[in-house]
C-alpha cells in the first residue's frame, strides 16, 4: 500500500491540471528574428485551437491570409513581431491564446539527386539535409559542386568548408531558392562507357588484323 501510494505521489506532479497552459517553449532566437518574405511558409500552431492552426504560405504580395484576421500584410516583419500582431488577433476569441509559428522554405533540389523536386524544408536544416530529403546524390552527383541557384545567378556552396554544417539560415537561403547538385566530371558511368568503347575499339582492330 505505501509503495502505490509514493508512486501515485511521485506521479501527479507529471500530470498537466484540467485548463492548464502549455509551458512556454525555450527561446530560438534566430527562428523569432527571421524576417518574412513571399514564398515563405509558415507553420502556425494554437494551442488547443486546430481550426487556426496549420500551414499558411505569403503570397507575392507578401500577404498572409489568415482566419478571422483576413489578409495580413508581413513584408519585412519578424517571426515574433507575426506572432504578437496574431496572439493580439485572437485575444478577442480566445483568452490568453498560445501561439507558436515557425518558418519553412519552399525550393527546389535539381540536377543528380534520387527524388528532384519542390520541396518545404525548415531553415534549421542544412543544404546536405535538404539534399537528403531529395534521396541523395545518385551515383554521377558532385556534392563538392553543390550551386545555389537565384534569379538566374549562381553560388558555388563550397561544402567541404565550413558551411557543411551550417543552416540554410545562416548562409542567406531563402524561399524560391534552388539548389543544384551537378554532375561529375568523370562518373562510374563515364569510366565504364570509355572501357566499353576502348574494348569495342580493340575488338576491331584485332578482327580486321586476322580477316587481312
Amino acid at each position: 500500500m505505501r509503495l502505490l501510494l509514493w508512486l501515485a505521489l511521485a506521479v501527479l506532479p507529471a500530470l498537466p491540471l484540467a485548463g492548464q497552459q502549455p509551458p512556454s517553449p525555450p527561446p530560438q532566437a534566430a527562428s523569432a528574428s527571421y524576417h518574412l518574405r513571399p514564398g515563405d511558409v509558415i507553420k502556425i500552431l494554437v494551442w488547443g485551437q486546430v481550426e487556426y492552426s496549420g500551414d499558411y504560405q505569403i503570397d507575392d504580395r507578401g500577404v498572409l491570409e489568415y482566419p478571422v484576421m483576413g489578409e495580413l500584410d508581413v513584408r519585412d516583419l519578424t517571426v515574433a513581431q507575426l506572432r504578437d500582431r496574431i496572439r493580439q488577433g485572437l485575444e478577442a476569441i480566445f483568452n490568453s491564446p498560445f501561439v507558436t509559428i515557425r518558418p519553412q522554405f519552399r525550393m527546389a533540389v535539381l540536377g543528380k539527386v534520387e527524388r528532384p523536386g519542390l520541396y518545404v524544408v525548415d531553415p534549421t536544416l542544412s543544404v546536405l539535409d535538404v539534399v537528403a530529403l531529395a534521396g541523395g546524390p545518385t551515383a554521377s552527383g558532385n556534392l563538392n559542386g553543390v550551386k545555389l541557384l537565384r534569379d538566374g545567378d549562381q553560388l558555388r556552396l563550397a561544402l567541404a568548408g565550413g558551411i557543411r554544417g551550417r543552416t540554410l539560415q545562416e548562409i542567406g537561403v531563402r524561399s524560391g531558392d534552388q539548389i543544384l547538385v551537378p554532375r561529375k566530371f568523370l562518373s562510374r558511368e563515364d569510366v565504364i562507357l570509355f572501357l566499353q568503347l576502348v574494348q569495342i575499339t580493340v575488338s576491331i582492330a584485332v578482327l580486321a588484323n586476322t580477316v587481312q
